[in-house]
């Protein structure tokens, strides 16, 4: 009887922890997304080129996650988007938890000096 019993608790155990783990991985790549974007953000604001913000965001973020950068606009000044999206954990895929994934906006620095014509 507790062969039976334990023929399914233990599998059942597995489970669970290999999911508590993929849980972990997953918000640890989110703080990783969440840091390559604002790195990037903070680069290309400061109005460096877009390979150095890239490859600051790709240094920082998960191993295969991907950056895409948008020029907007905030309260009228213009701004930078980063976005950086990771794959996520294959566990957590299969039950429908999306990928890690972060956004950064910054205001772009002028390269005017006030006043100067």
């Amino acid at each position: 009887m507790v062969t039976a019993e334990l023929a399914v608790a233990i599998p059942a155990l597995v489970a669970v922890l290999l999911l508590a783990l993929a849980a972990v991985g997953h918000g640890i790549d989110t703080i990783r997304c969440a840091d390559a974007a604002r790195t990037s953000a903070r680069v290309l604001a400061r109005g460096e080129h877009a390979g150095t913000a890239r490859a600051a965001a790709v240094a920082q973020a998960p191993q295969g996650a991907s950056v895409d950068t948008v020029a907007t606009t905030v309260a009228g000044l213009p701004a930078v988007r980063v976005t950086v999206t990771a794959p996520g954990s294959p566990a957590l895929r299969a039950i429908g938890v999306p990928g890690p994934s972060s956004t950064s906006t910054a205001v772009t620095e002028s390269t005017e000096v006030p006043g100067a014509r």
